[in-house]
């Protein structure tokens, strides 16, 4: 083919097929969907992941290992070097935390304090959940640890 042979007729794109457009087209009548069925019906989709009536891999792969999470537990994780940012002696809560920055999102179990880091200021903290290194560190540098209710 050369340059001088192409016609306006050539385009990039191939045209979409018009069906349910009467005999002539080759796709009246039933449009390409049989005769009755589900598949004949208006607003019919194929799930994701059908495999035309085999089992779907989902359920072919052996399920190993043990799932827990409608009953996991959602906190937010503090670490005490995070808690440096507050004045000594100041009373630090969920809505401290907030206000800081520290805290962001929604958690449903509240506040857990890791003991990641040094903290240097004697701090009341409340908190839902203390780990042993967290509330050592707390106490040895003259703070108080209060587990909220």
């Amino acid at each position: 083919m050369q340059l001088h042979d192409v016609h306006t007729g050539i385009t990039k794109r191939k045209k979409r097929k018009r069906i349910g457009r009467g005999p002539g087209s080759g796709h009246g009548k039933t449009a390409g969907k049989g005769h009755k069925g589900h598949s004949s019906r208006q607003g019919f989709k194929i799930g994701a992941l059908f495999e035309g009536g085999q089992i779907t891999l989902a359920r072919r792969v052996p399920k190993r290992g043990f799932v827990n999470g409608a009953f996991r537990k959602d906190f937010a994780i503090v670490n005490l070097d995070s808690l440096n940012v507050f004045e000594s002696g100041s009373v630090i809560d969920e809505a401290a935390l907030r206000a800081c920055g520290i805290v962001k999102g929604r958690h449903d179990d509240g506040v857990k304090i890791l003991g990641n880091g040094e903290i240097t200021k004697s701090l009341t903290v409340h908190a839902d959940k203390f780990s042993e290194s967290a509330a050592k560190k707390l106490v040895d540098a003259g703070g108080t640890v209060v587990i909220a209710a």
